[in-house]
């Protein structure tokens, strides 16, 4: 599909920068924290706020299949927070604390479940996501309202079958299903190069041995993905077919804090790439782009701190919310460990 031009607002490019640098800002102190010891472990999407961003502006935000369903992987922060998820949230799950209001300190920081946003539980297994979407993808078929389910996963877990049996169930014809099926391409799987597993035909291009339209976008570009995207959920919202984007982004501190969470040098960084032109633009200054940065980080410092004084979870409570009755867990659980 031809890339599509679009004209956004200045407003609308500055909230757009504004959203991405305080994405940025988040997952730099996350990453600070599990260097520091105040988390155990740390994955996210630094690289890939161009392309989040716009998603979470677009998505039709709610509760139930008038609302879009949302199967995100763990590199989503951005689109979370543009969604209005708040920093020192996403900090609680790092620090494992009791308040942390998407797991309540039981999982790995940017896991988000938001039952009154339609997002379901981030899984940490890779792209088992693009099997449990073709459920809520049923729901809305048979609904036939607005709302249409969104996945997202990376280019390293197409080579999965649930990447497959997601195309399958979504393109099955006269039972079409309403999914926006995303695939993020930073290149790398882990440490393994995309050369190295895939062949060197675009993701987007399996698309169309099912008959799904698919259009690849420049994921560092954000007002391109802003078009694209746009156009796209506009098609599933109006046909009820599925549609395939492939986004092109970076991957600026590697895969997660096991392989370090070190700075890639020679990657794209689109803050940087957006800072030029909207000084060319003159629609910032450098004056500008520091204070907002400044402003992030200031409210990241502050959230820690004040994370940092709140609970841990009770230990007794690891049977909570899990499929087990009370009395049963005495037997695994004795009440003198309570003590």
């Amino acid at each position: 599909m031809a890339k599509k031009k679009t004209t956004l607002s200045v407003a609308l490019q500055k909230k757009i920068y504004g959203l991405m640098v305080k994405s940025r800002v988040l997952e730099e102190r996350l990453i600070k924290m599990n260097k520091s010891g105040q988390g155990f472990f740390w994955i996210g999407g630094p690289g890939e706020e161009a392309f989040n961003v716009p998603l979470g502006l677009l998505i039709k935000k709610g509760e139930g299949l008038d609302y879009d369903f949302l199967h995100f992987h763990y590199r989503q922060s951005a689109t979370l927070l543009t969604m209005g998820v708040e920093m020192i949230d996403v900090i609680r799950q790092m620090h494992n604390t009791a308040t942390d209001p998407y797991s309540k300190g039981r999982n790995f920081v940017n896991h988000y479940a938001i039952k009154e946003w339609n997002v379901v539980n981030v899984t940490t297994p890779i792209e088992v996501q693009y099997a449990l979407c073709i459920g809520t993808g049923v729901a809305q078929a048979r609904h036939k309202g607005k709302g249409i389910t969104i996945v997202t996963g990376g280019d390293a877990g197409t080579a999965e079958g649930e990447f497959q049996s997601c195309l399958l169930w979504a393109s099955r014809k006269g039972k079409e299903l309403p999914i926006l099926i995303i695939v993020t391409n930073n290149r790398w799987g882990i440490s393994t190069s995309q050369n190295e597993v895939h062949p060197k035909t675009n993701i987007a291009a399996r698309g169309a041995a099912f008959g799904i339209k698919s259009a690849i976008v420049n994921g560092n570009d954000p007002f391109e993905s802003y078009a694209v995207l746009k156009n796209a959920i506009d098609i599933v919202r109006k046909e009820r077919k599925p549609f395939l984007i492939e986004a092109m982004v970076s991957r600026l501190y590697g895969h997660s804090s096991a392989s370090g969470s070190n700075w890639v040098h020679g990657e794209t960084d689109c803050i940087s790439e957006l800072e030029t032109c909207l000084k060319k633009k003159k629609i910032l200054s450098e004056e500008n782009i520091k204070k907002i940065r400044q402003g992030y980080e200031d409210e990241a410092k502050q959230a820690l701190q004040q994370v940092l004084q709140e609970p841990k979870p009770d230990p007794y409570s690891i049977f909570d919310h899990v499929f087990v009755d009370r009395k049963d867990s005495e037997l695994l659980w004795p009440r003198w460990l309570k003590q």
